[in-house]
């Protein structure tokens, strides 16, 4: 039974730092997309960053780029999600997802197509004041 478990997040000033992680268990494949997602109040789930583990290789959307760094441990088969500069727009529940049939791979990215991704973490909240 896959799982993926997160922890992190919470309150921060904007300008501020936050990190969170993505244990993932019950699982056999060794190349597969991971990705972080965000929804905020009355709006729709969106895409945050994803990687590729078979050959890492990463993907942001353009309003993180540069200040959000997605990066997975394969030994301890966990994800992170750095987040630094942040700012108020960027609060909201924080989800990391798994595909393992890499159905979001193209051209050796992995992508944040929603839908494509099978397996889903519990969420997280992030919080950012201004």
């Amino acid at each position: 039974q896959v799982q993926l478990v997160q922890s992190g997040g919470g309150s921060v000033q904007a300008g501020g730092s936050l990190r969170l992680s993505c244990v993932a268990s019950g699982y056999t494949r060794s190349n597969y997309c991971m990705g972080w997602f965000r929804q905020a109040p009355g709006k729709e789930r969106e895409g945050v960053a994803a990687i590729y583990t078979g050959g890492l290789t990463t993907y942001y959307r353009d309003s993180v780029k540069g200040r959000f760094t997605i990066s997975q441990d394969n030994a301890k088969n966990t994800l992170y999600l750095q987040m630094n500069s942040l700012k108020p727009e960027d609060s909201a529940m924080y989800y990391c997802a798994a595909d393992f049939n890499l159905k979001a791979l193209s051209g050796g990215v992995c992508y944040t197509f929603v839908y494509e991704y099978g397996y889903w973490g519990q969420g997280t909240q992030v919080t950012v004041s201004s």
